[in-house]
Parts: structure tokens; C-alpha cells; sequence
């Protein structure tokens, strides 16, 4: 039988054209958020723990950390990681029924984390595969920053930027801990912004 083919999509329209901004910006009200996952792709890898730290005033006011069933034994590599096994997530629940209230708790904030667009995508495509609104928000990218305001650091990973700021992550690559060292780091960086006038520079996130 013949399946039908998927189509094309036309030339120079961009593949989450809902997509919130990349921005440089120094603000004191966010959303840290960040993800784990199953693999790079995400249409071919799944979401498996979910992470978020509202901030106000520059300080943490309020948290969300669920894990989420992928419906499928996770890969090892994945388990060495980030710690999350098997056992931990056959009693979690399907993204379905908790991707809803984690996009509620972050509403319109500006999202922030690193390498942040990873997460973006993820949370945009997962959203419309189980019939939500595209995922909107504008967000900053303290990789992007750090990249900006350091140019003569060779290397701008998470633990990188980490040790560069004095701050102690707890429990790396684990969705929560990875949002409050994303946002420790972005608090250290805030005054450079500040001082160099990129809070008024918008630029265009990649898609």
C-alpha cells in the first residue's frame, strides 16, 4: 500500500515559524527552564524529566521538577548521564498529562537556559504533537551570552560557566539543578549587559 507523502516544506519558511526571540537582555523576571531527553531530536527522541525555576526580583521564588514516562526503556548512555533509570519513570506519567500544567507554570515568561534552544524546540514540538498552542516565549541563552561577553574563553558548557562564576552545581544534568545554575550564571552576567547596552538588542533566534 501507498502511504501518502509528507510534504515539503516551502523554501525559506521556517520550520516553528511560531518560535519565540533570541534575545540579549537583562531582566529580573524569568522562567528558567531546562529538559532532559532521550536523544538529540525532537522528533525522534522524547522528554523525560522537565525542569523549571520561576525567578522575580532576580531570585527564586517557585519551582516545577517532574519526571515524565517516555513509554520505552531509555537508553544507557542516557541513564550514566543524567542518574534517571528505568524504575524511576514507570511510575511517572506520559507528557500528555503533564506538559499542559509544566507550560502553564511558565505562562509568558522570557524562558531562560543553556544552550536553551534545544529545549525550545523540544517543548514547541512536543506541544503541538499532543494538540497544544506552539510554545511562543522569547528566551535568552546564557551560552549566547556567555559567547558575547567573553569572547576569549575558549569553552561555554554549563560547567564551564559554572566554574568560571563560583557557583556549585547540584546534581549536573538533572532538569531543576541545571535551571538554578543556568540562572546563577545569568545573575552573574546580568551587570555586563547592563553596562554594555545589550539589553536593547534584539536579535532573531535560529529555527
Amino acid at each position: 500500500m501507498r502511504t501518502a507523502e509528507r510534504p515539503k516544506r516551502p523554501k525559506n519558511q521556517p520550520a516553528r515559524p511560531y518560535k519565540g526571540q533570541s534575545l540579549l537582555l537583562a531582566m529580573d523576571d524569568y522562567t528558567a527552564v531546562d529538559l532532559e531527553t532521550t536523544g538529540l531530536s525532537p522528533r525522534y527522541s522524547s522528554i523525560i524529566e522537565l525542569g523549571a525555576l520561576k525567578i522575580r526580583g532576580g531570585r527564586p521564588v517557585d519551582q516545577v521538577s517532574l519526571l515524565v514516562d517516555p513509554g520505552f526503556d531509555i537508553p544507557a548512555g542516557i541513564t550514566a548521564l543524567t542518574g534517571i533509570t528505568d524504575d524511576m519513570l514507570w511510575t511517572a506519567p506520559p507528557l500528555i498529562d503533564v506538559l499542559p500544567y509544566f507550560l502553564d507554570f511558565v505562562g509568558g515568561d522570557v524562558i531562560l537556559g543553556h544552550n536553551v534552544h534545544f529545549d525550545v524546540n523540544f517543548l514547541y514540538d512536543k506541544a503541538l504533537s499532543i494538540g497544544l498552542a506552539p510554545v511562543s516565549n522569547d528566551f535568552v541563552d546564557t551560552m549566547r551570552l556567555s559567547r558575547k561577553l567573553y569572547p576569549q574563553y575558549g569553552h561555554h558548557r554549563l560547567a564551564d560557566l559554572a566554574e568560571r562564576f563560583g557557583v556549585t552545581p547540584d546534581g549536573a544534568h538533572r532538569a531543576l539543578a541545571d535551571c538554578y545554575t543556568a540562572a546563577a550564571c545569568y545573575e552573574r552576567m546580568k551587570p555586563l549587559l547592563d553596562a554594555g547596552g545589550h539589553n536593547i538588542n534584539k536579535v532573531g533566534g535560529s529555527h
